[in-house]
């Protein structure tokens, strides 16, 4: 008691909180493996400590379970259960990447709450909000869109309740509307655009005409000028921009544009089921014989949802599972997860799994729940595993400095199994292709 300086009133209150009860004071017993973790005297703030007086800790995951998004959606939600799994049970994986994770959190067990977003942020706020209220939950996650990433990194400010993205490729996430309470593992529209575009530039040549299908929010703008202003060195030049709603049924009128446009690439930024109905009516109306099809930010299942329309196209993306042979991190997250699952996991799946994991290390460290003391202990930007490598955090932005994975869709004739779709081109070191943490204006705000 006197070590972690807690009040004789905070011990007594905790023990009542706990179901210790005043018999165990009174026979001299102190039943810290129920207790809570404080932090030295701290006031509470958001869902602490509240939150983690139990015997478990809340996790609220608004993901999109319908929608256009919905198919990567599922996908995100199985690594993040693999993960509590794994926390839950001291996993040797976890254990790899949070050596102090033995059985739960800091002995706590994780449970997940999980809402249907539908990728609508509304819906996702309204869904956290339960949770915090209800639940007093101790850390969010489920974007997919990043439209509903920046509305939880702002709702997760306001209420001081620890948030990692899920998915999320917008510049703005980390860039101009990131926030103290906010965490992103992958990497994002303009670090893509840095790797793949000398890859395009030596493949396709220089002063090439490029069309673009752009979706109409922060994601789709972001990474659309991040290729442009990638390319635009070696001659590259924009002959149309065609930028279609979220969950546009029918992308025909836009495909007509841009089967005129005399461009000799296609970029297609489109994302979940919307790049797949793009990419199969693109075939449809001819585009494909025209033009090539670039992919800069690779969606999750793509190559199987095209029927191999994805065959001889470049993408970027977070991970693909045949980098097990460089990674042993990797072949542990894809052994335990085809297990569970039956299918090689997508790049949603484990950067899922590596946030939780994360978050999960930098709770061991901190050796507290308090939001404040465990925000710090991830800007101390220590290198730290991850299923890519060895990666870290930067304090002034709180993106996770990782690679970037470049892949080029196999033909079929050279597919080993059913889900071997992709070569690793090349695997990127992250460090040299992230803007600077200023570069899009990133101000984090307060702690408390």
């Amino acid at each position: 008691m006197t070590a972690n300086r807690h009040s004789r009133r905070d011990f007594l209150r905790q023990a009542v909180a706990t179901g210790a009860g005043v018999g165990a004071l009174s026979t001299g017993l102190t039943p810290f493996m129920a207790m809570p973790v404080w932090a030295k005297d701290e006031p509470p703030i958001g869902t602490w400590p509240a939150g983690s007086q139990g015997s478990s800790v809340g996790i609220g995951v608004a993901v999109p379970r319908t929608g256009t998004y919905a198919v990567q959606g599922e996908d995100e939600l199985k690594g993040w259960e693999l993960a509590v799994e794994h926390i839950n049970s001291g996993h040797e994986l976890m254990k790899k990447i949070s050596p102090k994770t033995t059985k739960g959190v800091l002995g706590k067990e994780a449970k997940l709450y999980v809402a249907d977003s539908a990728a609508k942020p509304n819906d996702a706020v309204q869904a956290e909000q339960r949770f915090i209220t209800e639940n007093k939950v101790v850390l969010m996650t489920g974007s997919t869109s990043s439209a509903v990433a920046v509305a939880l990194n702002k709702l997760a400010q306001r209420e001081k309740v620890l948030y990692v993205t899920g998915i999320s490729g917008s510049n703005d996430t980390t860039g101009k509307d990131c926030v103290r309470y906010g965490f992103r593992q992958n990497f994002f529209g303009q670090t893509a655009a840095a790797a793949i575009a000398p890859v395009l530039v030596k493949q396709f040549g220089k002063n090439k005409k490029a069309a673009y299908m752009t979706p109409d929010y922060t994601y789709g703008h972001t990474v659309t000028k991040a290729v442009q202003d990638a390319t635009k060195a070696d001659g590259w030049t924009t002959v149309t921009n065609q930028v279609s709603p979220l969950g546009a049924p029918d992308f025909s009128s836009y495909l007509l544009n841009i089967a005129n446009s005399g461009a000799d690439v296609l970029i297609n930024v489109n994302w979940g089921h919307d790049a797949v109905l793009s990419i199969q009516q693109a075939k449809q109306f001819g585009v494909l014989d025209k033009m090539k099809l670039v992919v800069p930010y690779q969606v999750p299942f793509l190559a199987r949802e095209t029927g191999g329309l994805m065959q001889g196209v470049y993408a970027a993306t977070d991970y693909w599972w045949t980098i097990e042979d460089k990674y042993p991190l990797a072949k542990l997250f894809n052994a335990a997860f085809e297990k569970k699952y039956n299918y090689k996991p997508e790049w949603g799946a484990a950067n899922a799994y590596v946030s939780f994991a994360h978050w999960a290390r930098m709770v061991e460290e901190a050796g507290t729940f308090y939001p404040p003391t465990v925000i710090k202990t991830y800007e101390k930007g220590e290198t730290i595993p991850s299923l890519v490598g060895d990666v870290h955090y930067r304090p002034e932005d709180h993106q996770c400095i990782r690679p970037v994975i470049i892949v080029k869709g196999k033909m079929q004739k050279d597919m080993k199994g059913k889900e071997d779709y992709y070569d690793i081109i090349e695997i990127v070191p992250g460090e040299g292709l992230m803007q600077k943490p200023d570069a899009f204006g990133c101000k984090l705000g307060d702690y408390t």
